[in-house]
């Protein structure tokens, strides 16, 4: 018979082995906002996140469930102006190799029809692997050359909202798990943004993708064969160009 403890552990473990995680707290403008709890969802909850409906990874480029985690609209909205940085927090992360990209969509009107659709999606920010080839190689563990790393056992992840015209953006925060080789595991979550302010910044040309549509699975950046040391040991970040250069400022990681 199990203790009370014992369960607790063995949930806990289940739940460990079956969630790899994801976006369980924002903080937007200096103001925190509660994520989505994936295990005790609350149909209620006043959260900024699309309510997904589970922990499990899209492992597909083309399933549509690559946009958003499969979630919905959220009841309430962050506000926001250019200059402004957003932090994701991952409770639990437990993979050390692959890219951070962070997404946003400007809604063509109120959140409430709004769903992500269509060649309009652009990244603010972004993070690779800066591995030697030689002493760190893309599947290494300690150190991991990729700055995915700093998110494992619960970390932020910081990005500056760019020049940006006022209205309804959407944020895609989007870890792309590649610790198996050949079997990219992606994890997306969706968070709303009222921008205001009096920026300008509409991106277009090839700055934005359609998600999904933004890679495909046989694309060398997302089927990485990353236990060969013999391939070239160098990766580029999937999708367009980050826009408005918010990767190149201030980006902050914290445990």
């Amino acid at each position: 018979m199990l203790t009370t403890s014992a369960l607790t552990s063995a949930v806990l473990f289940a739940a460990g082995a079956a969630a790899h995680g994801a976006v369980t707290k924002y903080n937007v403008a200096g103001k925190d906002y509660p994520g989505y709890q994936g295990f005790s969802p609350d149909p209620n909850a006043s959260v900024i996140q699309w309510q997904w409906p589970d922990y499990n990874p899209t492992m597909s480029c083309t399933a549509p469930k690559i946009r958003c985690n499969g979630g919905t609209s959220a009841k309430a909205t962050a506000p926001a102006v250019p200059g402004d940085k957003i932090s994701a927090t991952w409770q639990q992360w437990t993979h050390a190799q692959g890219p951070v990209l962070v997404w946003m969509y400007k809604c063509p009107g109120a959140f409430s029809s709004c769903d992500g659709s269509g060649n309009g999606w652009f990244k603010i920010d972004e993070g690779g692997f800066h591995g030697d080839g030689k002493s760190v190689f893309l599947d290494t563990e300690t150190p991991s050359g990729w700055d995915i790393a700093k998110l494992v056992g619960g970390g932020t992840w910081t990005s500056t909202i760019p020049d940006l015209a006022p209205g309804n953006y959407l944020v895609r925060h989007e870890l792309i798990a590649l610790h198996q080789a050949n079997a990219p595991q992606f994890y997306a979550e969706c968070a709303q943004i009222e921008l205001g302010g009096s920026g300008s910044g509409v991106p277009s040309g090839n700055y934005l993708a359609a998600i999904p549509g933004y890679c495909k699975d046989s694309d060398p950046n997302i089927k990485v064969p990353i236990n060969d040391h013999t391939a070239p040991q160098t990766y580029t970040v999937p999708g367009p160009p980050v826009f408005g250069g918010a990767a190149k400022k201030a980006r902050e990681f914290r445990a």
